[in-house]
């Protein structure tokens, strides 16, 4: 079975192709600055060449369109029709309460998906748009939605209640919903793999640390709380993002400043985190370089940045009453050498030990970082929420087709 990954955003699409029969990836890439005459389409196919193309495309239909042909190209295409193409599955951000695993579509699905636009405004209609143009492109091709909510919404009502007026989440089901999860759950379940342990036995801390970042308690292989809350601006500094602050911040700037709803949310999504603090950039790898240079701003941000996913970690070690595992993971995670050094060593009142050589070696490989002493396992875990979507698909479609028989 062949699955198609798609991740639509408001201007762009990323996708992966797979072949489910060995877990291959055929080909993946991305159609950006959809609604433009000068479009970009970078096709990667797995064993070829990379394409690069540049035209007018103004609408998601049309992207699903060029990436299909692409697929099936007679020089660049992986496929020989788009008929080998199984079935769909599409990241999508925000399912509230209403989805607790991934779902085949249906049209009560896109219903509830409409019906969750207000919560992700700049995500779910995005979402949409890339299901429907799958649908003007592919007819009645089974498609299936995994949700970055997911998987948290194993969390205890004391984790995810916030505390103001109850009306408030009856009425506009406002409280902490998470994000990351696909994440969350798949360097979890490696986790336990590589250590060859059951995972219902351990207790673990997430850390996805990216350009957005968020921290995981996972307990018994279930997530029991998360640092994004209603939506992902909530919990850690991140590269943009303010993260965690007083309320009272927003009104009293609006008061000072003339701001409106929009500015205001706009300065706390987009022109907050890293970037405001060091002046220079949202990027760690920038703000690393500038910290080595001596710039005082960028040392700043980098030492706000790891003293709050320290306080994370520790305050989900106390949730847990313990903690077994400490994984990094995503971009920053994944690669960054100097952030896991600063983070590790501020806890090593949990008896957590760094390797500083194992912290060194290996990119792109799932490792142990830690020391063989060290009371809590640290291990560095390479993220792939696309195969997570891919393997869901494959299962929810596959137990379609056996209804069907």
């Amino acid at each position: 079975m062949n699955i198609l990954v798609i991740n639509a955003g408001s201007s762009s699409v990323k996708y992966q192709l797979y072949n489910m029969k060995d877990e291959s990836v055929l080909a993946k890439g991305r159609v950006e600055r959809i609604g433009l005459d000068s479009a970009i389409l970078t096709h990667e196919p797995e064993g070829k060449i990379e394409v690069r193309e540049v035209s007018e495309i103004l609408e998601h239909t049309t992207a699903i369109k060029k990436v299909l042909d692409m697929l099936v190209h007679k020089e660049h295409g992986v496929l020989e029709s788009v008929n080998e193409i199984d079935a769909v599955g599409h990241r999508i951000v925000h399912g509230g309460e209403a989805f607790s695993s991934s779902v085949v579509v249906t049209e009560e699905v896109k219903k509830e998906i409409k019906r969750l636009f207000d919560l992700a405004p700049l995500h779910n209609p995005a979402h949409m748009l890339g299901i429907n143009a799958v649908e003007a492109n592919m007819g009645d091709v089974p498609q299936v939605v995994v949700f970055d909510t997911a998987f948290h919404q194993t969390m205890p009502s004391h984790a995810y209640m916030y505390a103001i007026p109850k009306i408030w989440y009856s009425k506009h089901k406002v409280r902490r919903y998470g994000f990351h999860g696909t994440s969350h759950q798949y360097v979890s379940e490696r986790a336990a793999r590589f250590l060859d342990r059951p995972l219902e036995e351990l207790k673990i801390v997430s850390a996805h640390i990216g350009n957005g970042a968020s921290c995981t308690a996972i307990q018994d292989g279930k997530s029991v709380d998360t640092s994004m809350g209603l939506t992902p601006l909530e919990g850690l500094m991140m590269g943009t993002r303010s993260g965690d602050l007083d309320p009272a911040v927003v009104t009293f700037a609006m008061g000072k400043e003339d701001l409106s709803l929009n500015e205001v949310n706009s300065m706390l999504n987009k022109h907050s985190g890293l970037q405001a603090i060091s002046g220079l950039s949202s990027d760690m790898r920038e703000i690393t370089e500038a910290m080595d240079s001596g710039d005082k701003n960028a040392k700043l941000a980098f030492d706000m940045y790891t003293y709050r996913l320290r306080k994370f970690i520790g305050s989900y070690a106390a949730a847990m009453n313990g903690i077994d595992v400490l994984i990094f993971t995503a971009g920053v995670g994944e690669n960054s050498v100097i952030l896991r050094k600063a983070v590790c060593e501020g806890l090593s009142y949990l008896g957590l030990e760094l390797d500083s050589q194992r912290n060194i070696n290996g990119w792109g490989v799932e490792k142990r970082i830690s020391t063989d002493d060290s009371k809590v396992e640290v291990l560095v875990i390479p993220t792939n929420e696309e195969w997570m979507i891919a393997r869901d698909t494959f299962q929810l479609v596959n137990q379609l087709h056996e209804a069907k028989r």
